[in-house]
């Protein structure tokens, strides 16, 4: 994870490169300033659009040249450097540095930009310390997240375990009303990150609230959960909605019958329906005449058929009905010659009837070869594309996606897998029509799509295209057309992120840059980011880390990780064993371990630094209830703070006593509680003064 030579010098001795200073890559610098690190960026050319002001003030060296050549980067202190991020907007680049900066420099971290998985998994085994991104792929999961509504503000999988972050508003009647304290929701599925009371801010530093709390009316929570149980409710809602709407359509078409049903009777009625349809089928527009076309080709070739096998059987009685229809349809056919061909008088012929004979060979050629070609131009304007029939557009209560291109294929994926009914809508220029074929798909002009789409009813709409300008325009009409309907936006620019935020507060505006520029400062500390979510305009990272030789992070007890740095573990894993989900606050971290967390920016500053905050609570030990109660309350010390066993022993015998180690305020609380149920009193004090 850490290097420990950086952790013990100034974090202004700290280089990183940024490589590309688009928007990117300028949202990478801003992230990786507030580490307090010195930061180098190269660039081609001088940037058209400072998208900071203050940017160029904040940068500690800015380099004109190609990043790859090996003399720009040694200019640029490429042996100094502890990472580097490769951000262009050129693929081609980004690999091209990548491999030069690891002929110069074999210790340098490298975080690329780039969609190539493939490239990206050979690079990395060839290289080595890389980690690539690209720019949409994790903001696809903070779309999908806001589609899905208030209550859920993130979503997440780890080893095939679907996670969940919820805003849970109580009211009076809410079981966990006036009955638990916020430390009593704590358990091996859920973990609380965020409480607040009527205009409180729900926004981290997380832990920010009292254990022994008791829930009341209009209470705001956040919390983490895994996610089973929520994917079994929305499975079993979909089928209900399903189900129901089966319903709804049968009773419609039984009621639509049985309204009918008089007049089906009437001759009046039917001769009136009859008039009616081939007035309309006469009048049909010119695209669709093909239609009248064949149908009346078709008659006259019927027609033809039943008078020649008519008159063939009138005047050959010694044949029968059906031959005399095979020999009418070989005429038909063209075949006159087969049944005439023979230079002589036929006798008991009439001469017209042999003219007739002609006559249906003729004419069936000419109708028989109308009728082919049309077939064949059917079949021609098909492209032979047989694909199943999209399933119908829910009428209410589903997700719009506008724009499928890479990132908004990624939304509906994870709609999908979270069972929420999705519409797609594809605009002009983007991927082939025949993608996600299970998919309800709009192929029109935008404000035709939103109406068949059935924009006013739907729950939530992303607006994701390629074109900051439709996202824009999409927006605002979607807004006057829904306002009640949960908003995601796509935008690049951050001024004009922030203007459009302040226009439609109640939407959420992802600067797809500035999302990603974090998840790119957190991996060039060598962290690995498997996703992200938005807390209330703050982004949360799901950050990884594997506990190595002198890290800040090995041996400590999880609590002082967990409350010290300001971070919600979720997965801890001992090599060779298997995880375990919201682990105890009583795991000390060894080396090789595994370790999954909720962290901000900050948290993981916090991390790479060393930097823990004080803990401010001791623990006052005042009598046992019981003889036996001093072993264990010993025992439960030592496991709960890390103080000596020896000495915790000593302690229990020289009551009442304060214990020496200060805690942090949760640590504190469930110490006091463990130890209240071992029957020793105890309570928790603040640090004199603090």
């Amino acid at each position: 994870m850490n290097n420990p030579a950086w952790a013990d010098k100034s974090t202004t001795h700290q280089q990183f490169l940024v490589i590309g200073l688009g928007s990117l890559g300028q949202h990478c610098v801003m992230a990786l300033k507030e580490f307090g690190v010195r930061v180098v960026a190269v660039e081609i050319a001088p940037p058209s659009l400072w998208e900071f002001s203050q940017l160029p003030e904040v940068l500690d060296g800015f380099i004109l040249g190609d990043s790859c050549q090996d003399d720009i980067l040694q200019g640029a202190g490429i042996q100094e450097t502890r990472a580097a991020l490769i951000v262009t907007s050129n693929e081609r680049v980004n690999a091209e540095t990548a491999l030069a900066i690891r002929q110069l420099n074999r210790e340098t971290r490298l975080v690329v930009r780039s969609g190539k998985e493939n490239l990206n998994q050979l690079l990395s085994e060839t290289l080595g310390n890389f980690v690539a991104f690209e720019a949409t792929e994790l903001p696809a999961v903070a779309f999908a997240i806001a589609a899905l509504g208030t209550d859920t503000l993130g979503f997440f999988n780890l080893e095939g375990q679907w996670l969940r972050v919820v805003k849970q508003q109580t009211s009076s009647t809410h079981p966990w009303c006036q009955t638990r304290q916020l430390e009593e929701l704590n358990s091996r599925v859920r973990r609380v990150l965020l409480h607040g009371q009527g205009s409180h801010a729900l926004t981290p530093p997380f832990y920010q609230w009292h254990p022994d709390q008791m829930i009341g009316d209009n209470d705001r929570i956040v919390y983490v959960e895994t996610a089973d149980q929520f994917l079994l409710q929305q499975r079993q809602k979909t089928a209900s909605l399903a189900v129901g709407r089966a319903n709804r359509l049968k009773r419609q078409r039984w009621s639509e019958f049985f309204a009918q049903l008089p007049s089906r009777f009437r001759v009046r009625t039917i001769r009136q329906s009859v008039a009616q349809s081939l007035g309309q089928f006469w009048q049909l527009s010119l695209g669709q005449q093909i239609r009248r076309v064949a149908l009346l080709c078709g008659c006259i070739i019927g027609v033809l058929l039943v008078m020649g096998t008519f008159l063939f059987h009138r005047y050959y009685p010694e044949t029968t009905f059906l031959t005399a229809f095979y020999g009418t349809a070989v005429l038909l056919l063209g075949g006159y010659a087969d049944l005439f061909g023979e230079f002589s008088v036929i006798p008991n012929l009439p001469w017209w009837l042999q003219l007739f004979a002609l006559s249906l060979t003729v004419i069936g050629t000419g109708f028989v070869g109308v009728l082919y070609a049309l077939l064949t131009e059917t079949l021609l304007s098909s492209k032979f594309q047989l694909i199943r029939q999209r399933p119908p557009i829910p009428s209410q209560n589903h997700v719009i996606v506008i724009g499928l291109g890479r990132i908004g294929k990624q939304v509906i994926q994870l709609l999908e897998a979270f069972q929420e009914p999705v519409v797609g809508i594809r605009l002009a220029g983007e991927d082939d029509p025949t993608i996600l074929p299970h998919l309800p798909l709009i192929t029109a002009p935008l404000a035709i799509a939103l109406t068949q789409g059935n924009v006013t009813t739907a729950k939530s709409v992303v607006v994701a295209t390629e074109d900051e300008m439709m996202n824009l325009e999409a927006a605002l009409m979607v807004r006057s057309l829904n306002p009640q309907s949960h908003l995601a936006i796509r935008i690049y620019g951050q001024q004009l992120s922030q203007h459009l935020a302040n226009l439609l507060p109640d939407a959420q505006v992802f600067c797809t840059y500035a999302v990603m520029a974090e998840a790119f400062a957190g991996a060039a500390f060598g962290e690995k980011i498997l996703s992200l979510f938005r807390l209330h305009n703050q982004t949360i990272l799901v950050t990884e880390y594997t506990i190595e030789p002198e890290d800040t992070l090995v041996h400590r007890l999880l609590a002082t990780v967990a409350y010290g740095y300001g971070v919600v573990p979720l997965l801890h894993q001992k090599k060779g064993e298997e995880p375990c989900f919201m682990p105890s606050d009583e795991i000390r971290l060894q080396l090789g371990d595994r370790l999954i967390v909720l962290a901000t920016i900050e948290s993981l500053r916090r991390v790479e630094l060393g930097h823990l905050m004080p803990p401010e609570w001791q623990v006052y030990l005042t009598s046992l209830r019981s003889p036996e109660a001093a072993f264990e309350g010993a025992n439960l010390i030592t496991r709960m703070t890390g103080y000596s066993l020896a000495e915790a022993r000593s302690l229990m015998h020289h009551l009442p006593a304060l214990l020496p180690c200060p805690l942090y305020h949760h640590q504190g609380q469930r110490l006091v509680r463990a130890l209240r149920r071992c029957q020793v009193r105890a309570e928790l004090r603040r640090e004199i003064g603090n």
